[in-house]
């Protein structure tokens, strides 16, 4: 390597490791970008009703504020009294499950004494250092009231900095590619929007209705703090895999305390809610979302939350949509597809000549001063 490369891979080096010291204001950033897709999904619907784009993301965010105001008004301050007190509940249930679980395998029956089973204290201590590797920043989140509310008005900040003109921050991105190329990252982005939208959409309508299963099965079987339940459980359903299996804790020690036939009658509402989820209201709602594999979903929901705490577990799922839209997009089809085998046969007449190169280079650059198909979608834009 000579100097210049050594050089390109110092800074490549140094670049990397500025992105890592800054990764939580990354993905601060990158939640924002989830949620002014969300809300500009909304405006355009308003647009094509004949409003101006100006006025539809007025309307859009004051339906926003109206919606999270009644929501912080109306259900935060019950549910909040109900979570302590749940909380100062799921102790005294746990550790009564785990002294049935050990009566239990106490008296197992005489075929089984041979097979060693681990004693739930011993999942439980080994339980404990991945929940630390896992869930680092979970407590951090919410025990600073004014880092939280720092962190909530960037996050509003730059959601609608983003909102007001969606365009000119692509716009930016796309520059930072060759000439050559800006069309089709531009084309690439336009498939990452879509995939995020569909995905927020579907896991919103997916997670409300798993809230509302939840409520009326424990309202059914009168298991005390159902509002704080339903909404934990319709809460960690956005986190696939990981969620689902944590919003049952909360009820089993509740149920725990109450009956022992409770137990069992939440874990099976629990386990039919999950499965109506998983093959009904999902593949239904999401039909044509980008689609991922169970393990690479719980891959990358563990590489996250190693790497970026709590936040990175919430977004490992969007993270991982985007990633695999520029892995197809980019990595496939526009690198590996195309990559022949040298004995094969001889590409070089599909290859382009010098002077066409240099056309379709001219008239990239000159498509490059707007590469959007799209008229500007600026807040003042009618």
């Amino acid at each position: 390597m000579n100097l210049g490369q050594w050089l390109s891979f110092l800074c490549l080096v140094i670049v990397l490791v500025f992105l890592w010291q800054i990764r939580q204001v990354l993905l601060l950033v990158f939640t924002a970008v989830v949620l002014a897709i969300a809300l500009n999904a909304v405006a355009r619907q308003l647009q094509k009703l004949g409003m101006s784009r100006g006025r539809a993301v007025l309307l859009t965010v004051s339906l926003s504020l109206l919606l999270a105001f009644l929501i912080f008004y109306l259900i935060v301050p019950p549910f909040v009294d109900q979570l302590l007190e749940l909380g100062a509940l799921v102790p005294v249930g746990f550790l009564r499950v785990v002294s049935w679980v050990e009566t239990l395998l106490n008296n197992r029956p005489d075929w089984l004494t041979d097979v060693e089973l681990p004693s739930p204290s011993r999942l439980i201590d080994e339980i404990q250092p991945f929940l630390r590797d896992v869930l680092p920043n979970f407590f951090a989140i919410f025990s600073g009231s004014l880092a939280v509310l720092l962190q909530g008005l960037l996050l509003i900040v730059f959601t609608l900095m983003l909102l007001a003109n969606p365009l000119a921050y692509r716009y930016a991105v796309v520059q930072l590619f060759p000439a050559f190329y800006r069309e089709r990252i531009d084309t690439v982005l336009g498939k990452c929007e879509v995939a995020l939208g569909s995905w927020l959409g579907g896991a919103l309508i997916s997670s409300t209705v798993v809230a509302l299963l939840s409520a009326i099965g424990l309202w059914a079987l009168q298991i005390e703090f159902v509002l704080a339940q339903a909404l934990l459980a319709g809460l960690l359903n956005f986190i696939p895999n990981i969620g689902p299996t944590l919003s049952m804790v909360f009820p089993l020690t509740v149920a725990a305390l109450d009956a022992p036939w409770k137990v069992l009658a939440v874990l099976i509402l629990y386990i039919v809610i999950q499965n109506l989820e998983a093959y009904l209201i999902t593949p239904t709602i999401m039909a044509n979302q980008v689609s991922l594999l169970p393990a690479m979903t719980l891959a990358a929901q563990l590489v996250f939350a190693r790497f970026f705490g709590f936040l990175g577990l919430l977004l490992a799922l969007p993270l991982a949509v985007i990633a695999k839209t520029f892995i197809q997009e980019i990595l496939v089809k526009d690198i590996l597809d195309q990559w022949r085998s040298p004995n094969h046969r001889n590409h070089r007449d599909d290859y382009p000549t010098n002077q066409q190169a240099k056309l379709h280079s001219a008239k990239s650059t000159a498509e490059v001063e707007n590469p959007f198909k799209l008229p500007p979608d600026d807040l003042f834009h009618d």
